[in-house]
């Protein structure tokens, strides 16, 4: 049995005029002689409308009940999707997270897939030649639905591809394809036709929105090739896979930022042993993600200790570090909101130096300055004040030349 598994996001379902487009998609691969699963997420806006719903009914929803309720925007989609099938002679039915099952664990809202029943879909697809999935659900242990997250549509896509053994992922979306960098900053961004799951893995953990990082993660563990392409176009996309030798080739692949940051600085910490796990062990127990962390040099027995976070839990962070004051030992807390990372990408950094020194004298010769430093084998990551952010994302595209298919450069 051949299987295509294709997601299609919010503005791809959003209208019956859109919806008979997706449905061209899906004819393709099932003429091909495919058996088809379609994964959709709800219409565009209707997740925000029933959370707004939430938070009208109770100031403080609770979890579990939320995900029940924001879980029948996908209901709605696939319910549709799957009477415009059947309209055309096609043998179709809708499914939902609980009656696969694909089983989460309990962490409403963001629960993390931890089975799907391969078999039983299986057996639905030997009687149905297209199988509509809701995404972005699944249920627990205890039988609760559960949903995955923003962006969980495309976790579930490529989970159901690792589970079936599909052929082929196809992510449809809104946009033609991965670019170099986002197109609505810098005109002279160009889509890729390949890049490596390390890659997109740093793009989308850097604020790149073409693919949630949990699909990336999957497809990575599971070598599933993923192919995102436009729904509203049959130009061909960028496929996701594997790193080969000749993607090597570039030294850079992309320039991804994230403005949703916020940094933290304690000032005058003492400096004892234990100090950084009393600060971050509080934080990660509430699930806060610290990114970039600097730590001075220690002087008269303190040191300033410097990190980042989400802007959306720089609140709760603030008042976690506020009950740990005299535990810590810091003499004041500083935040700012009005701070943005900048990313460098590429696998080519692995056996070549210099992209550092090239980006730092970019941003310098534009005047913008450096407030943060970090760095991986395949990124340099450089957090600026906010109001600098488009223009260190055209400066260093320009920079390293990304607006042309690029080779390294010795």
């Amino acid at each position: 049995m051949n299987i295509v598994v294709q997601k299609f996001g919010g503005t791809s379902v959003r209208n019956l005029e859109c919806q008979r487009q997706v449905m061209k998609k899906v004819l393709r691969p099932l003429r091909d002689g495919n058996k088809v699963v379609v994964v959709l997420s709800a219409m565009s806006g209707e997740t925000n409308r029933l959370l707004d719903l939430a938070r009208e009914w109770s100031s403080t929803p609770d979890p579990a009940e939320t995900d029940t309720l924001v879980s029948t925007g996908e209901q709605v989609s696939c319910s549709l999707f799957a009477m415009l099938l059947k309209n055309q002679g096609i043998q179709a039915r809708s499914v939902l997270g609980f009656q696969v099952p694909i089983t989460t664990d309990g962490s409403h809202g963001r629960a993390r897939i931890m089975d799907i029943d391969a078999d039983k879909l299986k057996g639905l697809l030997e009687e149905y030649d297209v199988l509509v999935m809701a995404g972005f659900q699944g249920c627990s242990d205890c039988g609760r639905i559960t949903t995955l997250g923003r962006g969980g549509s495309d976790t579930s896509a490529v989970a159901l591809a690792a589970a079936l053994e599909a052929d082929l992922c196809e992510i449809y979306t809104d946009v033609p394809g991965v670019f170099t960098t986002d197109p609505n900053i810098c005109s002279d961004a160009r889509k890729l036709d390949r890049i490596v799951y390390d890659e997109m893995l740093e793009m989308a953990s850097m604020g790149a929105k073409v693919l949630q990082i949990r699909s990336v993660e999957f497809a990575k563990k599971y070598n599933v090739t993923v192919h995102v392409r436009s729904t509203f176009s049959d130009e061909p996309g960028t496929i996701v896979t594997q790193e080969d030798e000749n993607m090597e080739a570039a030294l850079v692949s992309g320039i991804a930022y994230d403005r949703d940051q916020a940094r933290v600085t304690l000032v005058h910490v003492i400096d004892k042993p234990g100090v950084s796990a009393t600060i971050f062990g509080p934080l990660a127990d509430k699930k806060i993600l610290v990114d970039m962390i600097v730590q001075n040099p220690s002087k008269d027995g303190v040191t300033d200790m410097t990190f980042t976070v989400p802007r959306a839990d720089l609140d709760q962070t603030v008042k976690i570090l506020d009950k740990l004051k005299y535990e810590i030992g810091y003499e004041e807390l500083r935040s700012d909101l009005n701070v943005a990372k900048i990313t460098i990408i590429g696998v080519g950094m692995r056996s070549h130096s210099g992209v550092a020194s090239r980006a730092f004298r970019a941003l310098a010769d534009e005047n913008v300055n450096i407030l943060m430093i970090s760095t991986s084998e395949i990124k340099v990551t450089c957090l600026i004040d906010d109001k600098y952010t488009e223009l260190a994302v055209r400066t260093l595209h320009k920079a390293f030349q990304l607006e042309e298919e690029q080779t390294i450069r010795e």
